[in-house]
Order: structure tokens, then sequence, then C-alpha cells
């Protein structure tokens, strides 16, 4: 088992679990994060720490698009080891539902 994000940190990316990871497994896109499913030692510390419960378990139901999804970019993008501020406008986005069409596939712009 592992975990993964799912599409309530698109465009919040609360990188809270960034900072707890004791294997270092997120990737960061442009306007959220995805675990990498085989680094992730299903330890569950990011699970508790997300603000708005965007990480789940691969287990929990209707997970199967998210465990590609984090797959996918978890090879697209880059490794992310410590947080940064999450959007200006996260918290107004924090319970909108439905918000994959507001995903960006580009990665993360590079820290300066």
């Amino acid at each position: 088992m592992t975990y993964v994000v799912t599409e309530k940190c698109i465009k919040c990316k609360y990188m809270d679990c960034v900072e707890v990871c004791p294997v270092d497994c997120f990737h960061e896109g442009e306007n959220m994060v995805v675990i990498d499913p085989q680094r992730c030692i299903d330890c569950g510390v990011c699970e508790m720490e997300c603000p708005i419960n965007a990480i789940i378990p691969e287990t929990a139901a209707d997970t199967e698009q998210w465990v590609e999804h984090n797959q996918k970019y978890a090879t697209l993008w880059p490794n992310v080891t410590t947080a940064s501020l999450p959007p200006k406008d996260a918290d107004q986005w924090k319970n909108t539902p439905n918000k994959m069409e507001h995903f960006s596939p580009k990665p993360a712009s590079p820290k300066k």
C-alpha cells in the first residue's frame, strides 16, 4: 500500500506533507504535489499533516485514477524535500470540489 495525493491539492498545494516525509517521496508540479509510490514507505505521516485531507491510502474507494496520476507525475516532476509557501489564494480553493479542470501538468518552477 502507498498513499496518493488527490485533486483536493490542486491550486492549494499546502506542503506540510513534504516537510514530514522521512523518505522524500514528494514531487512538485505547478499547482499540486504527488507521491512517488516507489519511494513511499506507507508510514502515513503525510496523511495526518495535510490540512485539507488531500492525501489518502491507495486502498480507499475510488482511488484508481489518483494512483495512476501520482505514478505518472512522480516520474515527470522534480522531487521536493522542503516546503514552500502555498499559493496566495489557496484558502479560497481549499473547499472547491471537482478541481481537476484546474490541474496543470507543468512541473514546478525552479526554486530561487
